[in-house]
């Protein structure tokens, strides 16, 4: 058995293959069993149904629940910092210098990132139904700014290449830096957006309902998209890991086949 060769990197391959399979397929149990929570949650829309759901429920409470509706501001809304008649209730700005220093060991420029500044602002908001803006029915975000999710839209993005003058020839005579650019950038919860939240409603009063982090400890979460979108985007995710677990099993049992025909072929040959 010695004396037949085996190519290492066929074996490796082998291996490899059936490593990342088994991978691939934990990933895929655990996003099935995520999808199959998601998709235990009740999702309601900001109406009439849902407050007569929240009125039948002891303490006029629904621990966890998804509300889908578009987003209004309470009173005023923010106003872009750099774009015109665009506003939104969670604006995010970050303004961040890039500059360039001496490296004497490599004799080289190298770059790096500092005064970064960020300012939030936020003003209180609510979901509604499409089609419904003058509606007195509504679910009220509550904290937003502590729920998780990438729920915000970049509006405007811009760098500002610094310019060679006398200021920059003597920053880079004394200390051996020199400005590069300015990066500026606006992201916002954009009024009229659609927004999914995952969280506790409540009903205060007779009629107005609340969206708040849920006390049993999971998510609170907003999703800058429908109910219908966000689901396909995790059954994509659970289809991709699945396909490659198909993909890299049956690489690896393609290789072992490979040797084993090729350990038999050479078997039979020495027996002739």
């Amino acid at each position: 058995m010695a004396d037949i060769p085996i190519n290492p990197l066929v074996v490796i391959g082998v291996g490899s293959s059936f490593a990342f399979s088994g991978l691939f397929y934990h990933l895929y149990q655990e996003k099935k069993k995520e999808l199959e929570k998601l998709k235990e949650i009740p999702v309601f829309k900001p109406d009439q149904h849902l407050l007569r759901v929240l009125r039948a429920t002891p303490h006029k409470r629904l621990q966890y629940v998804a509300v889908e509706g578009l987003v209004q501001a309470d009173g005023e809304p923010l106003a872009s910092r750099f774009v015109p008649r665009c506003f939104g209730v969670i604006q995010k700005i970050a303004v961040e210098e890039h500059w360039k220093y001496w490296n004497s060991l490599t004799k080289t420029w190298n770059s790096r990132t500092m005064n970064r500044k960020e300012t939030n602002n936020s003003v209180p908001f609510s979901l509604v139904s499409p089609g419904a803006y003058m509606t007195d029915l509504y679910v009220k975000i509550q904290n937003p700014l502590e729920a998780s999710g990438f729920y915000l839209d970049r509006v405007y993005y811009n760098v500002r290449h610094a310019e060679g003058g006398l200021v920059n020839v003597v920053l880079q005579g004394l200390n051996g830096e020199k400005p590069e650019a300015m990066e500026e950038s606006e992201e916002l919860l954009r009024v009229g957006s659609t927004l999914t939240g995952f969280g506790e409603v409540v009903l205060e009063g007779g009629q107005v309902m609340r969206l708040q982090a849920p006390h049993d400890g999971r998510k609170y979460i907003l999703e800058p998209t429908d109910y219908r979108s966000f689901m396909d985007r995790h059954e994509r995710s659970a289809s991709l890991w699945k396909m490659l677990t198909a993909v890299t099993g049956i690489t690896g049992a393609s290789l072992l086949a490979r040797i084993l025909y090729g350990l038999v072929g050479n078997r039979d040959d020495r027996s002739k």
